[in-house]
């Protein structure tokens, strides 16, 4: 494993964590700032939302790469399946946006079940099938997909993967070599089948995301913990992602609405160097 203890140059941070995710009062800080004061505090990249991005993909990128930071990623696609699920040229334009910002990985955040089926058996082969048609065109643009299973509570209407080693028998019916998974602590911490799960998905690993869950949580997308608050063994699940070959920026992204998110945003960054260091 490697040593942060005195070296968080690893340490990457998704906008979500100061409220960029969503409209209104937790909207924070321009991108503009937010590079600023993560390249001051040492930080090694940074991961947007396309909300933030608009037609400004190409000034943003630059402005990070400028700062001595990595675009790690952009968040995300939208839904692929599931009632909610956005057009074949939306999927496009978020892939396109991603190669612009000079984003190694964009995130897929599968959608719920299908329209007209039950289960999830249905909804991954479509998914399976809607990923790969997308895929070659990533590829040609230096764009990984990476593929986020998230727990089960948000099955229905956000998922139709719950676990790794769901996402990597996806990636295997998918065989496309830019095709992955992204690894969140929030979502896997519970699975007692983790570690070996990641012990199979040697090179299969494009993001691994940082926070912990709640003893009491109180909200189930709004109610994220920073590191070293909750009950996630972080450590031993780094370890298993490393184990499995993966040496890139460790993404924290924290949900908050009414913890986090009400502080200043230089007291975030700076307690998720803490906390990074001390419990990651």
């Amino acid at each position: 494993m490697r040593d942060f203890t005195s070296d968080h140059s690893a340490l990457a941070l998704n906008t979500a964590t100061l409220g960029h995710n969503l409209d209104g009062p937790g909207a924070g800080w321009s991108p503009e700032r937010v590079i600023d004061a993560c390249a001051a505090r040492g930080y090694g990249g940074l991961v947007f939302w396309r909300r933030e991005i608009g037609g400004r993909a190409i000034e943003i990128g630059e402005r990070v790469r400028a700062a001595g930071m990595q675009v790690v990623g952009l968040c995300r696609t939208p839904y692929l399946t599931g009632s909610e699920a956005g057009s074949a040229d939306q999927v496009t334009a978020s892939i396109d946006m991603a190669a612009a910002l000079g984003a190694g990985v964009l995130t897929i955040v599968t959608g719920g079940t299908d329209p007209g089926t039950k289960g999830t058996g249905d909804s991954r082969k479509r998914l399976a099938e809607r990923v790969a048609a997308h895929a070659d065109h990533a590829a040609r643009n230096g764009v990984a997909l990476a593929l986020e299973p998230l727990n089960p509570m948000f099955g229905g209407n956000r998922t139709c993967l719950f676990t790794v080693r769901e996402a990597l028998e996806l990636c295997r019916a998918i065989d496309r070599p830019n095709v992955g998974i992204a690894v969140d602590v929030y979502h896997v911490w519970w699975d007692s089948c983790l570690s070996d799960s990641l012990a199979a998905a040697s090179g299969r690993i494009l993001g691994y995301h940082l926070c912990d869950w709640l003893e009491h949580t109180s909200d189930m997308l709004l109610d994220r913990g920073m590191m070293g608050d909750g009950v996630a063994d972080l450590r031993a699940i780094r370890r298993d992602v490393e184990g499995a070959g993966y040496a890139g920026l460790c993404e924290v992204e924290i949900f908050s609405a009414q913890n986090w998110w009400k502080r200043p945003p230089e007291q975030v960054l700076d307690t998720i160097v803490d906390r990074f260091r001390r419990f990651c």
